[in-house]
């Protein structure tokens, strides 16, 4: 029986390979089964080759069409979405085995069965199995939520190791501005204020755009701070990447390399950010002088393995955050998938 309280269900993406791979496999299982069924008098392996073919043309066919309905499907409630799946399975499980019943017939094979009879047997075999299927489904999406839950709580803990560092900086910053030019220290608050909000998104995603505009927010203040000590080169497209990306990804990878690279500089300092797009990737490349001394100073690098993990819970194994040093310069490079 399935129980009442069903977690806030979605309906996968199924037409990708090892989704397809994976449904074949179970198809095929199942057709042994009933091929080698105790109580079968007629040769098991040629009832393996029909079942398996019917098997598998039930099985495409049914992933095909949950794959076109899929974006209807989810805004439905959870369970007409697992209703209208079973539906669909069993319309096309009469379908094919109509199809099949008279192909049999035509190939002089007969079927010790009416045809009401047939498509009886296999509707009650396609009930069980769907019935089977929604409750790994369902047992799938709590595992699911559950997950979830624990990478928003791992998420916030991260972010605020990372928010307290600009945070005090910045104020620091506007509080001096205050006391030389009022414009400028308006200017500043206005920035700062759109880095409290940015802090208040922990574990959200953003537009990439807003990422890179509160990343320039950011530099704006430590501007201020630093003056012709920093030199900024932003190398971006023209047209950004319509990507949302995790709130505050870029920002501590600029005050890291601000506050170990930059601020040990008593000439001028170059910070360089480019953005490389490519079919499947987005790579941020941000390059700064580097500091032998600085390795030493206390929580180097935090900014840095936070993020990872970040990323980790975010994309699994499709992102990487990966740094070296080459010729004085520390050059790190942030890759997400496109």
């Amino acid at each position: 029986m399935m129980r009442s309280g069903l977690p806030a269900l979605q309906l996968p993406y199924l037409c990708h390979g090892r989704f397809i791979f994976r449904a074949i496999v179970l198809s095929q299982a199942v057709a042994v089964v009933l091929a080698f069924a105790p109580g079968i008098i007629t040769d098991p392996w040629y009832r393996l080759g029909i079942i398996s073919l019917f098997m598998h043309w039930v099985v495409l066919l049914s992933t095909a069409c949950l794959c076109w309905l899929r974006p209807r499907l989810n805004k439905l409630a959870p369970m007409t979405i697992l209703s209208s799946c079973t539906v669909i399975f069993l319309l096309i499980t009469i379908a094919i085995s109509s199809l099949a019943y008279y192909w049999l017939n035509a190939q002089t094979i007969m079927i010790n069965q009416s045809l009401p009879a047939f498509l009886m047997a296999n509707s009650m075999i396609a009930f069980i199995i769907s019935i089977i299927a929604i409750q790994f489904f369902i047992m799938h999406s709590e595992h699911s939520e559950q997950l979830d839950a624990q990478n928003r709580s791992k998420l916030s803990a991260l972010q605020a190791r990372i928010q307290p560092h600009f945070l005090f900086n910045s104020l620091n910053t506007v509080a001096e501005l205050t006391q030389i030019d009022a414009d400028s220290a308006e200017k500043a608050l206005l920035d700062l204020a759109a880095l409290f909000r940015a802090a208040l998104h922990v574990g959200e995603v953003v537009p990439l755009a807003q990422e890179l505009q509160l990343a320039k927010q950011y530099l704006s203040l430590e501007q201020w701070r630093l003056g012709n000590r920093m030199q900024v080169e932003w190398q971006l497209p023209q047209t950004l990447p319509n990507i949302k990306i995790p709130a505050l990804t870029i920002q501590p990878l600029l005050e890291n390399a601000v506050r170990h690279g930059i601020e040990g500089c008593h000439d001028k300092a170059l910070l360089k950010i480019q953005l490389l797009e490519s079919r499947s990737a987005v790579s941020f490349v941000i390059t700064n002088p580097f500091q032998q001394l600085s390795v030493n100073r206390p929580k180097n690098g935090i900014a840095i393995e936070n993020i990872r993990q970040r990323l980790k819970l975010h994309y699994g194994p499709n992102a990487s955050l990966t740094y070296s040093v080459i010729d004085n310069l520390f050059r790190i490079k942030l890759v997400l998938p496109n």
